[in-house]
């Protein structure tokens, strides 16, 4: 599993001391040590594609999420061992965690996707993705899911 990989390499990058077992993405979002430390080494672009696979989002959500040009998100796919910045890497994470999340509180992923844009009534009528542009947003729609999760609706 590639975030395994990329675990390890950071764990040996800043010596961390992290479990023997396999790391899922959950252990991942779990380790918030491990998760700062990556997001200062960068992502690479190889695990970057196996995290786009797992979200709903097409790649001119991406560019606009992570605040580049669809030209420039195509152009480091192409550049050999590219890693995104830590503001980007930042971003992804993020997003990579609402999606793991999401997909655990709703039944199915199409029900998390349909959920992602319908607009809500508990967020302002706003479209949960409408917020994952900031941190702040992005913490609204946790907020949320967790709400969703302990079956309070508002």
């Amino acid at each position: 599993m590639a975030i395994n990989n990329y675990a390890r390499d950071v764990e040996a990058s800043y010596r961390l001391n992290l479990p023997d077992n396999e790391f899922t993405y959950s252990d991942f979002f779990q380790n918030k040590m491990l998760i700062i430390h990556a997001i200062r080494k960068g992502l690479p672009y190889s695990l970057f594609i196996e995290i786009q696979k797992l979200t709903p989002f097409s790649e001119e959500d991406w560019a606009d999420f992570l605040n580049i040009s669809v030209k420039t998100l195509q152009r480091h796919k192409k550049e050999e061992d590219y890693y995104f910045k830590p503001i980007h890497t930042e971003k992804i994470i993020e997003l990579a965690e609402v999606t793991q999340f999401g997909k655990e509180v709703f039944d199915s992923p199409e029900q998390f996707y349909s959920w992602l844009n319908t607009p809500s009534y508990a967020l302002a009528n706003l479209k949960p993705a409408e917020l994952l542009k900031d941190s702040y947003g992005k913490e609204l729609v946790m907020a949320e899911l967790n709400r969703i999760e302990h079956g309070i609706f508002a």
